[in-house]
């Protein structure tokens, strides 16, 4: 077998300053392939993967078409064909789509190109060839695909059925954006009455409400089609619309004006109130009225304004209101302090949201809250169905109920049978192939298939243990961890903790006096250890430090040489970034919530999200405006636990670590108050 182009382009990018991380993970790779069967051992030219990559990203057909022969026989075969057969798929032919699945069955790239073929084929309403190409679809991990599955099946037997609705229902109210599946099954379903108009104009609202004027249009046009001229003046001006037409009190007007007071509420809460009280309330219905005042106090509590509890107060009916309203209407009841209203809340959530860790945790904290034996009993039993060390409602369940977290017993070793097993899968052999050549974005697809889709309902524990394994001993660190954290009956702290660089980091932590559990905490959640991971605002390294941040630590440190290039040394990159989050978190009174925070978010937002009453960490770790910076938060102190009780030995408290939360002292001087 022959690897000249494998190490050349390797040794290439490590003179460029590639980390030696990445040379060693390909000179391991060549050696996992060369136990490949003989087809997939001609890999001699990388290079036209990576310019094949280039070309279907700039949608050159041409160029992919031409270089495709050049990839047959590489280990990335079945990328290279995707790719070209892609990109040119509006033209493709039905015999070469079937040639594709002949070609390259059971792989990642036929269930994707499947997923590709049946999308056109709904949009083209060629009923018979997506009927004929369903049932080969594995991943069945696209809604709009679900949606015309199902009406085709309404169409082939000429009934629909209530779950078949349900089901339109549910996958039309997820998505975000418009399509043409779901919205076309959703009008079959309004059809047959086994949907309402009430339902396309609840997918209205919720598409108002996340700002996607198309998705909204789309069900208008199913709920009120006359209503669209009125629907594009709400849409190009709210205000507009409510001062300059007279009511009339018909269906599709009244939900006109709750998208126009939606539309105004996403922006301004208490104008959107005023607006509702001092005219349009006695003219909408209850439900009507409830909506729009779960939406007002929604967006209250998400710009943390003491006014959301009475908002909320307004709605009469919790079961009016979607599961995201309600899940703010608990956050801004715990800023409060008003317990009494969030066990309410979260009993008028659907069954599955009840289900979440983080809502069963807080009706236990509220059943506590309010006393008494039985309502003590109820919570006890709450935490208990949730506790243990999988995330950080399930860890402070587990210390409601006097336990500590502890570094969970490793399984029983894996056997020889499932090294191999996991070596010599084809799925995981391309994925660890093409992130070792830099294509990180298809290898990570090609991986989390072979683990999850590929079979119903993804590998086993033991085979979970032994694909980590697998990453584990090539230092593919996030897949490590990602695939180990899929396991449901056993824990492997090893494989879902690792410590890369210990040396370097334990080193690099107390030599400035930080937590070195923090450090390893905050680096698992940034980077997953990925040395040359770059985020999409330019953060870089092991720690995601941005250039200017970097450039401002070094000053502040006295690291006089300091050159942007050097941001992706390792040990650089764990200088700047340890520096930067130990002075974070001096200047946060040494809240390590505060200062993950101000590390994700940047110290601005913290400092205004800290004003306010003096909380539970973890209500204001809830409270946190950002979805992303709220699941950093938690997953940093969460994961932080974890290391401290790995690294320590003993029992590890996650409620110590996070403490309270309050505005600073206003006696005290800021101690960095330029902090970038």
């Amino acid at each position: 077998m022959q690897f000249p182009s494998i190490l050349a382009s390797a040794r290439t990018r490590q003179r460029r300053g590639a980390p030696a991380l990445v040379f060693s993970a390909v000179l391991a790779l060549a050696a996992l392939l060369s136990q490949q069967p003989a087809a997939a051992q001609n890999n001699t030219n990388d290079d036209v993967l990576v310019q094949m990559k280039q070309a279907f990203q700039r949608g050159d057909k041409a160029r992919l078409t031409a270089l495709l022969p050049q990839a047959r026989g590489h280990a990335l075969e079945p990328w290279a064909a995707y790719w070209e057969l892609k990109a040119r798929l509006q033209e493709a032919a039905p015999n070469e789509v079937q040639d594709f699945y002949a070609r390259y069955p059971n792989t990642y790239q036929e269930d994707r190109l499947r997923n590709d073929w049946l999308l056109l084929l709904g949009q083209r309403r060629d009923w018979d060839g997506f009927a004929a190409n369903i049932a080969g679809f594995r991943m069945g991990d696209d809604a709009q695909v679900r949606c015309y599955a199902v009406l085709v099946d309404t169409l082939r037997t000429g009934t629909a059925t209530q779950a078949q609705a349900d089901e339109v229902r549910r996958n039309w109210f997820a998505q975000r954006d418009g399509d043409d599946g779901c919205l076309t099954a959703a009008d079959r379903m309004v059809a047959a009455r086994l949907m309402t108009t009430n339902d396309a104009w609840k997918k209205a609202r919720l598409a108002i409400e996340a700002n996607r004027p198309a998705a909204a249009r789309g069900a208008v046009t199913i709920a009120a089609p006359d209503a669209l001229p009125l629907f594009e003046e709400v849409n190009a001006s709210a205000a507009k619309f409510l001062t300059g037409r007279a009511f009339v009190a018909a269906k599709s007007r009244k939900e006109l004006v709750v998208l126009a007071l939606i539309k105004i509420a996403v922006a301004d809460p208490d104008q959107a109130a005023s607006q509702l009280d001092s005219k349009w309330s006695p003219m909408l219905s209850a439900e009507e009225r409830n909506w729009v005042w779960g939406t007002i106090g929604r967006t209250a509590a998400n710009k943390l304004s003491p006014m959301a509890v009475s908002y909320f107060g307004n709605v009469t009916k919790n079961s009016d209101l979607s599961d995201d309203m309600l899940g703010w209407r608990v956050r801004a009841a715990l800023r409060a302090g008003q317990w009494k209203d969030v066990a309410p809340a979260i009993n008028a959530m659907s069954d599955a949201a009840q289900q979440d860790p983080t809502w069963v945790y807080w009706k236990a904290r509220a059943l506590s809250a309010a006393g008494g034996d039985e309502r003590r009993a109820q919570a006890r039993e709450l935490y208990t169905s949730i506790a243990g060390t999988r995330g950080f409602y399930e860890m402070l369940a587990l210390e409601e109920l006097g336990q500590r977290v502890v570094a969970a017993t490793r399984p029983a070793p894996l056997t020889p049978e499932e090294k191999n097993a996991a070596r010599t899968n084809p799925g995981l052999q391309r994925g660890l192939y093409a992130i070792g050549m830099g294509l990180r974005s298809e290898g990570t697809r090609e991986w989390n298939y072979a683990t999850n889709l590929h079979d119903k309902g993804g590998m086993d524990d033991r085979a979970l243990l032994a694909a980590a394994d697998l990453a584990c001993q090539r230092e593919v660190w996030d897949r490590c961890i990602n695939t180990s954290e899929r396991t449901k009956g056993v824990i492997d702290v090893e494989q879902r903790f690792p410590m890369p660089f210990h040396d370097t980091v334990l080193r690099k932590s107390q030599d400035i006096g930080l937590d070195p559990a923090y450090v390893y905490g905050l680096i698992r959640q940034e980077s997953r250890f990925i040395m040359d991971a770059r985020s999409g605002v330019g953060a870089s390294g092991l720690m995601q430090v941005m250039p200017a941040t970097a450039r401002w630590t070094a000053r502040k440190i006295g690291l006089t040489d300091f050159s942007p290039g050097q941001i992706n040394d390792r040990e650089t990159n764990i200088t700047i970034g340890t520096n930067y989050l130990k002075l974070a978190l001096d200047d946060f009174d040494g809240s390590m919530a505060l200062a993950a925070a101000a590390y994700n978010a940047g110290p601005g937002r913290p400092r205004n999200w800290r004003n306010g009453p003096v909380l539970d960490a973890a209500i204001w770790a809830e409270n946190v405006p950002f979805n992303e910076t709220r699941d950093y938060v938690k997953k940093v102190l969460a994961n932080t636990t974890h290391y401290a009780a790995i690294i320590s030995g003993k029992p590890q408290s996650l409620k110590e670590r996070l403490g309270r939360v309050g505005p600073r002292n206003a006696s005290e001087p800021e101690p960095n108050k330029d902090l970038p």
